[in-house]
């Protein structure tokens, strides 16, 4: 496929050296080797395999795609890879390489084995997701000098480079797109062993002493994301500072949490509004999609993505083919009475019938 690379010069940066600003607030708590990476352990010791035989190569690695649920740390990861790799990374989205152009003039700046890292890449416009095949393959693009008549298609070798692609929906990948990555890899949510641990480490770097238990009470509750966890901790620290004496112990991160409107499974109000609007204006369910975004005023695509998988997991949520439904422990955690012939394990019974 040939691009009109002339025209399609971009004004406003769409890659950068550094982290995206939206997690420019977490940069100072990332692990900066796989060493200091806690968790993830089968994805971490394959991914450790991989780089020491590309280095022993001397090779550039082959392309990485990381899936799983947002603030796993998969841009994390993507430093990291970079950092082991001794190589520059570029840091950019899918939404934000709008033209055929945007990526070649991103791929043609590399250097050899630079790693290109694309977040959000299932959201790449289809016309830009072409030029990525022979630039993947064959490290090499196709380009359209001038225009009319006169037009000439040249083809322009790139340096050997490692795309790593980032994505929470990986089912919406292409096939050609993501059979063209070497490496997949998926994160898994957290123990929270493992996130007590990670608190415990955020919290050195932040400088607030902390106790065991506070460190776990706050692990509890982060829904299996490290993400979540730093963001908890740091709001922890502002109620012990302010109303203890500064160390958090789990009756201070309780306290917080129980001010902040979060349980001791993790929910919050919109997981409550959530299960509460099915019970309540659907009778347990089911219940579509877009019928329940619409009830509790937020984005399908929010619920389908952050909150569902959480309230699948704890087994307070099910999704059939009408609907989704709420199960007797949802009713059990608000303090409702579940109502007669509700089965076990998932929806009414006696709905529909």
């Amino acid at each position: 496929m040939g691009i009109d690379f002339g025209t399609d010069i971009y004004e406003e940066p769409i890659v950068a050296k550094t982290f995206l600003q939206e997690d420019a607030q977490e940069s100072s708590l990332r692990p900066k080797t796989l060493r200091e990476y806690i968790g993830q352990e089968k994805a971490k010791g394959n991914l450790a395999v991989f780089i020491e035989a590309a280095k022993k190569r001397q090779e550039s690695l082959d392309h990485v795609l990381l899936h799983g649920p947002p603030g796993l740390g998969k841009t994390t990861l993507a430093g990291i890879i970079a950092q082991e790799m001794g190589v520059n990374i570029r840091i950019t989205s899918g939404p934000a390489i709008e033209k055929a152009g945007d990526l070649a003039a991103l791929l043609t700046n590399l250097n050899e084995n630079d790693i290109l890292f694309v977040d959000e890449i299932h959201r790449l416009n289809r016309a830009v997701e072409e030029i990525l095949y022979p630039a993947m393959e064959d490290y090499a693009i196709d380009i359209i000098i001038g225009k009319g008549p006169s037009a000439n298609s040249i083809r322009l070798d790139l340096p050997h480079f490692t795309l790593i692609g980032a994505t929470t929906r990986s089912g919406q990948l292409s096939a050609p797109l993501r059979d063209r990555f070497g490496v997949t890899l998926r994160l898994e949510l957290y123990t929270p062993d493992e996130l007590c641990r990670i608190v415990t480490r955020s919290a050195g770097i932040l400088g607030v002493e902390i106790e065991q238990d506070g460190a776990m009470e706050i692990a509890r509750r982060s829904r299996g994301t490290p993400r979540i966890a730093n963001r908890m901790l740091r709001r922890v620290r502002d109620f012990a500072e302010v109303k203890a004496d500064g160390v958090i112990t789990r009756a201070v991160a309780d306290e917080a949490l129980h001010a902040l409107e979060i349980d001791y499974l993790g929910l919050d109000p919109i997981d409550r509004r959530v299960l509460g609007a099915i019970i309540e204006n659907y009778s347990g369910g089911p219940v579509g999609l877009e019928t329940l975004a619409a009830t509790i005023g937020e984005e399908s695509v929010t619920l389908e993505d952050v909150y569902e998988p959480y309230l699948m997991q704890l087994g307070f949520l099910t999704r059939t083919p009408r609907g989704r439904c709420v199960t007797r422990k949802a009713y059990e955690h608000l303090g409702l009475s579940v109502p007669t012939g509700m089965a076990d394990g998932s929806e009414q019974l006696q709905f529909g019938q």
